[in-house]
């Protein structure tokens, strides 16, 4: 028996797209690209989005009720990876999951 609502899984696979798509950026495009892509604060937040997603992912599954703090800090540390991403080339796919997860984790933080 699945006990996430429709809502709540919809917002699981935001996060697990988002951890996909920010990790697997970061590992090939930005490294390969080098200069401002690899820059510390782009790459660390990078990282920073990709982890906070995974994890509430992971509460939301669990069936915590912490779930809810976590994803308000997803929510916003997925709109400053989008904002970081939006000023480099190659990055469009990046920023445009960050927000669609933000929105997402938004809705499950209210």
């Amino acid at each position: 028996m699945n006990a996430v609502s429709k809502e709540m899984q919809m917002c699981v696979d935001a996060c697990l797209r988002c951890y996909q798509t920010c990790f697997g950026t970061a590992m090939t495009h930005c490294l390969e690209q080098g200069g401002a892509h690899v820059a510390p604060p782009h790459f660390r937040l990078m990282l920073a989005c990709a982890e906070i997603c995974r994890t509430a992912a992971h509460f939301m599954l669990s069936g915590v009720p912490h779930h809810r703090h976590l994803c308000a800090d997803c929510a916003s540390i997925c709109r400053q990876c989008a904002d970081s991403c939006d000023g480099l080339d190659g990055m469009d796919r990046c920023a445009a999951d960050c927000r669609s997860c933000a929105d997402a984790c938004e809705r499950m933080a209210g």
